[in-house]
């Protein structure tokens, strides 16, 4: 989520370069958000080939990977503050001015993040609370956030980069957990919009299970320091089944699954930006 940004209930993709130390956001998302345009690709290819030769004398967008719709990333035409600027300039928009002053507090809390990282979480917060979730969910969900994020640095120090090989060994975990990868698990719950979160949507129980099965997995990664991609899927499916056994334990008990089809859509709505 620190790298999806909200502008009016409009999503911008962004990236924090570490050693320049600003934000870099997608001009596609930024022209989205100013025009309304139905194809905001279109356009900003149509203001590219207007002002080709000012463009190339001021090159002021790179290329950097983001996450795409459909979870994988794609390199992107992509601009710093000031770079966004120029474009907010050629853009005839009333939402101009309004956007200069949240980029303008965009880099700011960001800064301050940096050296208070519990204000990120504090933020967080807000943005599910002004969604409607209620905040022993809410707590849970940071929880679990706080714990994938172990799970990836972990993967990081085993030499596991890869977002496709992330999704690969978490797909091993939640078939173990859950008896269903997270794409099955989404049309389980009807989630048919490409992007959305399935921890998003997912109740307590589902959220206890699966920060179980992805905290096993630090465990016994960090315990036996898995040298190959072929051995950490193994420890992910060790993870995942220990979860998956107290999953059906639970069942049990509860005479019921723990997998449900409720989300946290709004009634009678069956996608969500």
């Amino acid at each position: 989520m620190s790298n999806i940004k909200l502008f009016q209930d409009k999503k911008i993709r962004s990236t924090w370069n570490e050693e320049e130390e600003q934000w870099y956001f997608s001009v596609v998302d930024v022209v989205e958000a100013l025009t309304d345009s139905p194809n905001p690709r279109q356009y900003w290819r149509k203001m590219k080939d207007r002002d080709l030769k000012e463009f190339e004398s001021y090159p002021f967008w790179v290329q950097l990977k983001l996450s795409s719709s459909d979870g994988k990333r794609y390199a992107t035409d992509c601009a710093n503050v000031k770079g966004l600027f120029r474009i907010i300039q050629s853009i005839p928009s009333p939402k101009a001015e309004p956007f200069k002053q949240w980029l303008a507090q965009v880099g700011y809390e960001r800064l301050e993040e940096i050296e208070n990282p519990e204000l990120a979480q504090e933020r967080m917060k807000e943005l599910y609370e002004k969604k409607g979730y209620p905040k022993d969910w809410i707590d849970k969900r940071l929880r679990g956030i706080a714990i994938r994020q172990n799970l990836t640095d972990e993967w990081k120090k085993r030499g596991i980069t890869e977002e496709k090989d992330y999704a690969i060994l978490t797909a091993e975990i939640s078939k173990a957990t859950f008896g269903m990868t997270p794409s099955e698990y989404k049309e389980f719950k009807g989630l048919t919009k490409k992007g959305q979160n399935l921890r998003d949507h997912m109740d307590d129980l589902e959220l206890i299970f699966t920060m179980l099965g992805e905290r096993v997995t630090t465990e016994i990664s960090e315990k036996e320091k898995p040298e190959t991609f072929g051995e950490s899927k193994k420890v992910a499916r060790r993870g995942g089944k220990v979860a998956g056994v107290a999953r059906r334990e639970t069942e049990k008990e509860l005479g019921r699954s723990v997998s449900t089809r409720k989300n946290f859509l709004p009634e009678g709505q069956k996608e969500v930006e």
